[in-house]
């Protein structure tokens, strides 16, 4: 047995696909770069932030400990560095004093020694601070080769108030490192769970926003396939009987009843078509209005061909709300149908006994075929799932006209066998269909 086909998309529907993803690729790709953007700003704020609180606490380390150096005979006093909090710890503190004849030398370490920085290096730095008799601050790296901060504050000799040196401070970079990068990763992770549920709402908003376009384009394909589904046999029949005149010397005549028949067939096929592409087409197609039900059942009736299968009609006066053009079309099919299934199998159709009966709101048309189970009703009406070679499409459209006149349709079993079809419209607001009773029979 071979593999089933898979069924191809169309054109249409592939570029609304295609339309969809893009329009979530363009909603996820603008929350990216929102987020992106956002994230670069908290980062570098929070890598400034964590910076100048490192210098904050090196510029008070490095003014208190040059507060605390004082000249006594002219001789450098460093006795109320060691014991003060600002000399120990990070950021380590350095004293560095100006010697007349020569150049900076380091006089005073903290008492944790943590970073092995370069003489040199410390020099420098004390030499801008001293040179510029103001606060320098300025990278650089240890003897390891890892970075460091120094910030440099000059201290005044006591008799001449003159600069005679700095207070060097020492800091980290890495200091409050860890706390950034775990700011760093929960912005990361943040920024992906939200590029991921921007990415589903983008795809459900794009879908929502394209479901107009979906059932458009559903509503078209369901008007073709039943076009072409419809269209389908009165076109073979009256190519064949064409065909079958052509052959034959005087053979048109013939066949004129048929191709007829076919033509009837193929109006009354559009008519069916252009009434579903109304329904479908908006929800307030229906203009209803006071119609008289028993006449217009009447006119429908009187449509049948003659010699065509035995009707009674049996029609009260009634007063409907309903579109006149859609009854029309839901009453002919009920009979169509009934003409086409509504007898015992092996009896032509012309032999078909048929019941028309208008009593309030509601159209009935019973017929004496083998029956129709009212759960049966829900497959009948879909398109496509009638039995005995019809295509569904005519009481698929009877339900629709109901649903549209706020109605219902239903069946049930006929006394002494057979169907009865009843289609029940909204009531006339002003009248109440209580009135004479005509029977016709024909």
């Amino acid at each position: 047995m071979a593999a089933p086909v898979p069924r191809r998309r169309s054109p249409a529907r592939r570029r609304l696909h295609r339309l969809r993803l893009r329009l979530t690729a363009a909603y996820t790709l603008i929350t990216v770069v929102g987020l992106a953007c956002l994230s670069w700003l908290v980062i570098r704020t929070d890598d400034r932030a964590r910076m100048d609180a490192e210098y904050d606490e090196m510029r008070r380390r490095a003014s208190v400990a040059a507060s605390l150096v004082y000249y006594e005979d002219d001789r450098i006093r460093l006795d109320g560095l060691a014991d003060d909090e600002a000399t120990s710890g990070t950021p380590q503190v350095l004293v560095v004093e100006r010697r007349p004849g020569g150049g900076p030398v380091t006089v005073f370490r903290g008492r944790t020694a943590q970073f092995a920085v370069a003489a040199g290096t410390v020099r420098e730095v004390a030499r801008s601070a001293m040179d510029e008799e103001g606060p320098v601050r300025t990278g650089a790296r240890d003897r390891t080769g890892e970075p460091v901060r120094l910030l440099a504050v000059p201290f005044y000799h006591d008799a001449t108030d003159e600069v005679a040196g700095a207070a060097v401070a020492v800091g980290d970079p890495e200091r409050g490192a860890a706390e950034h990068r775990s700011l760093v990763l929960s912005l990361v992770i943040g920024a992906g769970a939200l590029t991921a549920l921007a990415a589903l709402t983008g795809h459900v908003l794009s879908g929502r926003s394209l479901r107009p376009a979906w059932e458009a384009l559903e509503q078209q394909e369901r008007l073709l396939a039943d076009a072409a589904h419809e269209l389908r046999t009165p076109v073979a029949v009256m190519r064949g009987s064409v065909e079958v005149a052509a052959g034959a010397p005087g053979g048109l005549e013939g066949q004129l009843p048929r191709i007829r028949r076919a033509a009837d067939r193929m109006a009354d096929v559009v008519e069916n078509l252009l009434t579903r592409g109304r329904l479908e087409a908006a929800a307030d197609v229906v203009r209803a209005e006071p119609l008289r039900l028993d006449q217009l059942v009447e006119e429908v009736c009187a449509e049948l061909p003659e010699g065509g299968p035995g009707l009674e009609s049996r029609l009260e006066e009634s007063v409907v709300e309903a579109d006149a053009a859609l009854v029309r079309v839901a009453v002919r099919n009920l009979l169509d149908n009934a003409v086409r299934h509504g007898r015992v199998p092996g009896v032509p159709p012309e032999r078909a006994e048929l019941l028309v009966t208008v009593c309030g709101p509601e159209v009935r048309v019973a017929d004496r075929g083998p029956g129709v189970a009212p759960a049966r009703l829900p497959e009948l009406t879909e398109r496509f799932s009638s039995p005995g070679g019809g295509t569904g499409i005519g009481l698929s459209l009877v339900r629709r006209i109901a649903e549209a006149h706020r109605g219902s349709l239903s069946v049930r079993a006929r006394p002494g066998g057979g169907a009865e079809f009843v289609l029940r419209l909204a009531p006339a607001r002003s009248r109440r269909g209580a009135g004479r009773t005509l029977t016709i029979r024909s």
